[in-house]
């Protein structure tokens, strides 16, 4: 049975490491617990998850080990976007067998300045290798990594080609008007996320689906506190304390930052390890994010 589509809000989810640099499967689940408890989804192996310095054997594996840690699979959106067009077949693929309600799918981003055939070429072989309505694809807009800009009229004729497959977009242009063209498209129940809290007011009184932002790892109940009632009288201050939150972490590498946090509220300093070619944040960099935190009485509840 097809797949309801997603809305609301959703955490890349960092990962943890073990000391070997191994993916920790244990920490992963429990965070993953604690940002659906404090009213998140999950896409998994985002920017902010380290995904392109994880194996397509180690996503799985840690795909297979959150849904039998009782993950439920409408919750998941995991990241199958890969250079390799076999790769993002194989981890679609992988990802409809075990019933998650949809794909946060990059670009391949590895050669430039392809044209809009070539890319509707690979998504089209992706849709079709999988062939299947369930496969869910939520196309992910990352120019200022990817260096791959996906076009108005890219989408338009990917929806128009596979309107059961096409279900919507994160852009994390980091431009308020391409978000705002997003949500311009004439395709029916076409869900547009933005890549930060910091537009999501603008984004949902535009019509948006909500958020896909790295900072739900850390803050999520507010993020989909101001979500769930953007239309309220508080919504500004609501955003306005988003973007406090926000600007904090985005003086810091982001996911070296995240990863911080999480181990300052958790008390457990294995969150701070990252996987080269990242660093983990020095000792000066750690000390000023806590006394950050610590000026607005930052939690992560019930972590």
């Amino acid at each position: 049975m097809s797949q309801s589509r997603f809305s609301g809000v959703l955490a890349p989810v960092i990962t943890p490491f073990n000391e070997d640099l191994s993916p920790d499967s244990s920490r992963f689940i429990k965070h993953c617990r604690w940002i659906v408890s404090q009213g998140a989804n999950l896409a998994v192996f985002g920017t902010n998850s380290e995904a392109n310095s994880l194996s397509i054997s180690e996503k799985i594996s840690l795909l297979d080990d959150l849904i039998e840690g009782g993950i439920e699979t409408h919750s998941l959106m995991p990241g199958t976007g890969c250079c390799a067009l076999s790769d993002t077949i194989e981890l679609s693929r992988k990802a409809v067998e075990l019933g998650c309600a949809g794909v946060l799918m990059l670009p391949p981003f590895y050669y430039k300045d392809i044209s809009d055939q070539g890319l509707f070429n690979y998504y089209a072989e992706v849709i079709e290798a999988v062939n299947s309505e369930d496969l869910k694809i939520y196309l992910y807009h990352i120019p200022p990594i990817s260096q791959i800009p996906l076009t108005l009229e890219l989408i338009e004729k990917l929806a128009y080609s596979y309107p059961k497959n096409i279900a919507g977009i994160k852009d994390s242009s980091g431009d308020w008007n391409q978000t705002q063209a997003f949500n311009e498209l004439s395709i029916d129940n076409f869900r547009v996320f933005c890549g930060s809290e910091s537009f999501l007011l603008q984004n949902m009184k535009a019509g948006g689906a909500g958020c896909i932002s790295a900072t739900a790892n850390v803050n999520p109940a507010a993020i989909s506190s101001l979500c769930s009632a953007w239309q309220g009288e508080d919504a500004e201050q609501k955003q306005a304390g988003l973007d406090q939150i926000r600007n904090i972490f985005q003086s810091y590498p982001m996911i070296p930052a995240l990863k911080a946090a999480t181990a300052i509220c958790t008390k457990d300093s294995q969150w701070l390890r990252v996987r080269p070619p990242l660093a983990k944040l020095n000792n000066t960099q750690l000390s000023e994010l806590t006394a950050a935190l610590s000026s607005v009485q930052f939690q992560m509840p019930d972590i």
